[in-house]
């Protein structure tokens, strides 16, 4: 298991948690938005000392159908700031989501925010910017997004102290936050009874995933982790998507405490290599690594989303 002292980013999560837990005033209060037809839940992250928050992980309706974005579930969580007079520091991606679009640039134009992602979006950029021959006047430098997040960069929430932990396997650019005693990993875990995230897409690896858990195990078991999905396990009733460290590392039936790194990566290839794409990838993908916009109209007016034939 890994020592956290041979860890910097990690020693210095496990102290902001430390810290936070049991002091009320240093624990956010989270309010979460299921969205149900992705499985999506963003999270609107509070100081409990101030009005400052932070939204993580939102959400813009998409038809694939018909090509058309929809804003019921942007203004569900704009109504909820501006209800609550909050502001908006920050508008953070755990990562370049394959299952919905995000829509980080409609809330930054209404409630301001810096919006941030992991610096290896880079990486993202340049893999999938190739797939979708997004031309030259796709910069893929991160430029569309306010902050680029190293592992453990250090940032507030009002008052609140948050710290950014690298955790790639899912994909190249995956963050999990850690705001006071809360834990945001994003697709790289699930609830303990539905396991961990997918390795296939361009990018990822099992063996990274791995490991970025098991730098998630070693921060203390009574920091509480908030999933960015849930799917509702065979055998449970309600989606949910709170948990905890100690839960997760006693109980995720992929990677509990005893699984090792080979079997992992062996039953994760293995079950990756059954599962289809996920039905929005494409939109997703092309939208999200442009910071959530849109590809600019072409000569006649119209934004297009490609669909790139017998690639992926």
């Amino acid at each position: 298991m890994l020592e956290a002292h041979a860890d910097p980013a990690l020693s210095h999560a496990r102290d902001v948690i430390l810290a936070s837990h049991g002091e009320a005033s240093k624990r956010p209060v989270t309010t979460s938005f299921f969205h149900p037809a992705t499985f999506t839940i963003s999270h609107v992250v509070r100081d409990p000392g101030s009005n400052a928050c932070a939204i993580i992980d939102s959400v813009l309706d998409f038809d694939p159908a018909s090509g058309r974005t929809m804003n019921a579930s942007a203004r569900a969580l704009i109504d909820y700031v501006n209800t609550e007079s909050l502001e908006v520091q920050w508008l953070l991606e755990t990562h370049a989501h394959a299952d919905h679009l995000s829509a980080a640039p409609l809330l930054q134009a209404e409630l301001g925010g810096a919006l941030a992602i992991g610096r290896e979006i880079i990486r993202v950029q340049e893999v999938f910017g190739k797939i979708f021959n997004a031309g030259t006047e796709f910069q893929r430098d991160g430029s569309q997004f306010d902050q680029l997040f190293q592992d453990g960069d250090r940032f507030k929430v009002g008052g609140l102290e948050a710290t950014v932990l690298h955790v790639p396997g899912h994909t190249p650019a995956c963050l999990a936050y850690i705001i006071g005693d809360a834990v945001f990993p994003g697709d790289t875990l699930f609830m303990p009874d539905y396991g961990t995230a997918r390795c296939d897409f361009p990018g990822g690896d099992a063996r990274q995933l791995y490991r970025s858990i098991q730098r998630l195990m070693h921060l203390p078991d009574e920091a509480r982790m908030f999933m960015c999905h849930d799917y509702k396990a065979a055998g449970r009733d309600e989606y949910v998507w709170e948990t905890t460290v100690g839960a997760e590392r006693t109980g995720n039936i992929h990677v509990h405490e005893g699984v090792s790194e080979d079997a992992f990566v062996t039953m994760r290839n293995e079950r990756d290599a059954t599962l289809s794409m996920p039905k929005l990838i494409l939109p997703s993908v092309q939208v999200n690594m442009r910071g959530g916009k849109l590809p600019p109209p072409e000569d006649n007016g119209v934004q297009y989303l490609k669909i790139p034939v017998n690639v992926l």
